[in-house]
């Protein structure tokens, strides 16, 4: 059976996570975020709301149905949307912030669940747990596209690769064991 325990420590591994994010992204001058390597490839800046618009997409389809916290950003962030129809990017600063936002509500949410403050806590702690590993390794797929992009394109170093006993590399790709 799924743990209260299993909940908290996937939102550690999610924060760890949007932490190896920020290691392959901060550090990047503003037209470095939003330069695009060719006319159908996404910028480094639309990965990054990207993942955050997955996030919210999925703790509110799934756990508890709330306003996008930056609706001008939804049909941007999508990816079904194709590359040319997306429009421009928001500044570092609403990314930021809406990468933010998103992770504080994933925490109040999954919070709520692992403490059990949710009507059917044991069904929804099934729940969590599978929506944290998805969206971790979620954020670790598009973390593959940003480090290419920053080493190969822009001419920056890879930060070393998380090290929790649960990350491994397949296909290439960062991915998180669910089992440990």
């Amino acid at each position: 059976m799924i743990t209260i325990h299993e909940v908290t420590e996937l939102l550690r591994e999610y924060d760890r996570a949007r932490g190896y994010t920020d290691l392959l992204w901060k550090d990047l001058t503003p037209d470095e975020v939003t330069w695009r390597p060719h006319e159908n490839s996404s910028a480094i800046g639309w990965h990054l709301g990207h993942q955050a618009h997955v996030a919210h997409f999925m703790v509110r389809n799934l756990t508890a149905a709330e306003p996008s916290p930056d609706p001008e950003l939804d049909g941007l962030m999508d990816s079904a949307n194709p590359e040319q129809f997306r429009g421009a990017l928001p500044t570092i600063e609403r990314l930021t912030a809406f990468r933010e936002t998103v992770a504080e509500r994933v925490h109040a949410r999954l919070g709520a669940i692992a403490d059990g403050r949710v009507g059917s806590p044991g069904q929804l702690t099934v729940v969590a747990q599978h929506l944290l590993v998805a969206l971790i390794n979620h954020e670790y797929q598009h973390d593959q596209w940003i480090g290419e992009v920053r080493s190969e394109n822009l001419g920056h170093h890879l930060p070393p690769d998380p090290d929790t006993g649960r990350i491994s590399r397949l296909d290439g790709y960062l991915v998180l064991n669910p089992l440990g």
